[in-house]
């Protein structure tokens, strides 16, 4: 009875584990799925952030697709000089129901009632000469290539400022949500310190109040900061081809303060460097070549040829002598569409305007560059001068702060100064981080509107 009893009580134990087990084996392999999808932490530098961006951009992938289309059209063009060749062989057979053909009383031809015939024919053409039509196609096709490797580096430098651009913002709200919980960890101890001058009567609950309802203004703040850091920070993760889960930190960034050299100095590096520049002189060489092409449409084109031929009258399609012929022919041909003297001059004309809208295009591009530039420059100019004045006005208000400080504690200042003081060191604090971000970023679209962002 004891061991029966026994064996059952060590069974239930037993079950249990083994129950336990199989719950555990089951949750794990639910999860499985959700762990990697867990959100990761990743710190990333700056330098780290645009490889990545470069590295998975879908806008450079399809630039480059462009670039291979270019270059293949452009291995066409190449093409057109080699000798074009065809050859064929077919068989025929002729069935002649009416096959005497009568000449005069005494004369006429007999033909058999059917015939059959095999024929191959090889041709090689080649053009000797056709104004350079086919070294201008080709001409304008290399340039073609070198416009579309140009908006690759242009669509280059489009995606490492937006990645800058992001990579940024997101410094400057991680920054500013330092500075809330700095400044909550200072308000909580003022909020500590008031509520012991209540309890001892050195204040009113009011006073209490007004720093409470301080801290609930700065946790808004903090609030709409999270939900500008996860905008911000799920945007990189795609712009990157991180995981949409990935938090990403910021490396400590170098803060922008470089010696500003003469704006001329700027304008002359963009207009020497910028994409777009390179491509309307190329645009302005293919809308050259273009002209010349129709004028060359008006000379005369000499081509050589030369010809195969086999001819096989016999039922057997495999060569019998004496039942077939091969005639070769060797050819020179010169052709002349004299036409196009009348009918190219619209041509011509439409040409030219379109090499005229080429330049003044470039005086377009080039005036928007210089202003482009300039305000840049100026921008950044500011922005220097803005962290300068903050970091007095940050020096400032902390010493306001603390002499309101003292006073408070000596009960001489009102909690509504306290406050007071207290916010705008806590405001001066985020405009300074704001203020050296927004630098930075100045500073480097100073460097994309110079054309050198990438180099």
């Amino acid at each position: 009875m004891t061991n029966h009893l026994n064996k059952r009580l060590n069974k239930r134990p037993l079950k249990k584990v083994t129950k336990a087990i199989c719950v555990f084996a089951i949750a794990m392999v639910a999860l499985g799925p959700v762990l990697p999808a867990m959100a990761q932490d990743k710190t990333l530098s700056l330098d780290e952030a645009i490889k990545l961006g470069l590295q998975n951009s879908k806008v450079l992938k399809l630039s480059q697709s462009k670039i291979d289309e270019a270059v293949s059209q452009y291995n066409q063009a190449k093409d057109l000089v080699l000798p074009g060749g065809k050859a064929s062989y077919g068989y025929n057979r002729a069935e002649i129901p009416a096959n005497r053909l009568a000449l005069g009383p005494k004369n006429s031809i007999s033909l058999p009632s059917s015939a059959d015939a095999y024929l191959g024919i090889v041709t090689l053409n080649e053009t000797i000469f056709a104004g350079g039509k086919l070294k201008l196609a080709r001409q304008s096709t290399e340039l073609l290539t070198k416009v579309a490797r140009l908006d690759a580096i242009r669509d280059k430098d489009a995606i490492t400022f937006d990645v800058i651009s992001l990579y940024y913002n997101l410094y400057k709200i991680l920054q500013s949500t330092k500075v809330v919980q700095q400044n909550l960890g200072a308000i909580d101890q003022q909020i500590k310190q008031s509520q012991r001058f209540l309890d001892q009567g050195l204040v009113t609950r009011n006073d209490v109040l007004r720093f409470q309802l301080q801290r609930a203004n700065i946790q808004l703040n903090e609030i709409d900061l999270e939900s500008n850091r996860k905008i911000i920070n799920y945007d990189l993760d795609i712009l990157l081809g991180l995981p949409e889960t990935t938090q990403i930190s910021i490396s400590q960034i170098t803060e922008a303060n470089r010696e500003l050299g003469p704006v001329s100095n700027y304008i002359d590096t963009a207009l020497a460097n910028r994409q777009e520049v390179k491509q309307l002189l190329l645009q302005s060489q293919v809308a050259e070549n273009n002209i010349k092409s129709i004028h060359a449409n008006q000379s005369p084109t000499v081509g050589a040829s030369f010809g195969g031929y086999y001819v096989d009258i016999a039922a057997n399609p495999f060569p019998k002598s004496g039942s077939y012929i091969t005639p070769l022919t060797l050819g020179v041909t010169l052709s002349w569409n004299f036409s196009t003297l009348w009918t190219n001059k619209n041509k011509i004309a439409q040409a030219r305007i379109q090499a005229d809208e080429v330049t003044l295009n470039q005086g377009v591009v080039g005036d928007n560059i210089r202003t482009e530039v300039n305000k840049s420059y100026q921008n950044y100019e500011e922005a220097l001068d803005r962290i300068k004045l903050l970091q007095t006005s940050i020096d400032q208000a902390g010493e306001n702060d603390k002499i309101l400080e003292s006073k408070y504690k000596s009960n001489i200042a009102s909690a509504t100064d306290r406050v007071d003081a207290e916010t705008l060191l806590y405001q001066a604090q985020i405009n300074l981080e704001l203020a050296k971000a927004d630098a930075g970023l100045a500073y480097y679209n100073l460097l994309k509107s110079t054309g050198k962002l990438s180099k």
